[in-house]
């Protein structure tokens, strides 16, 4: 009988131990595919920087067009604005 409680108990250590065992490989796995995971996030976010810094420029970059168009239609609206006087002027001077 106490070879039965003894075979019982070895049997129960070593499953024991085999389970804990296995729980640490999976413990260890776990910390793997966490740290990858984090590596990867830490990527994304430097991408991300990037994208950031890309979109920054390019939207300054439409900010000086932009405005050298809008000069560019400020000039042409003085142009007509004076060329508007003159043709008043030239009526004004035929018609009376």
């Amino acid at each position: 009988m106490w070879s039965s409680i003894a075979l019982l108990a070895a049997i129960s250590t070593g499953t024991l131990f085999l389970l804990v065992s296995r729980l640490d490989a999976l413990g260890a796995r776990v910390d793997s595919l966490a740290s990858r995971i984090d590596s990867l996030g830490a990527r994304v976010d430097a991408q991300g920087a990037r994208l950031d810094a890309r979109i920054d420029a390019l939207s300054a970059t439409m900010d000086a067009r932009f405005d050298r168009v809008d000069e560019r239609f400020d000039r042409l609206d003085d142009r007509f604005t004076h060329l508007e006087r003159r043709l008043d002027a030239h009526l004004g001077r035929h018609a009376g």
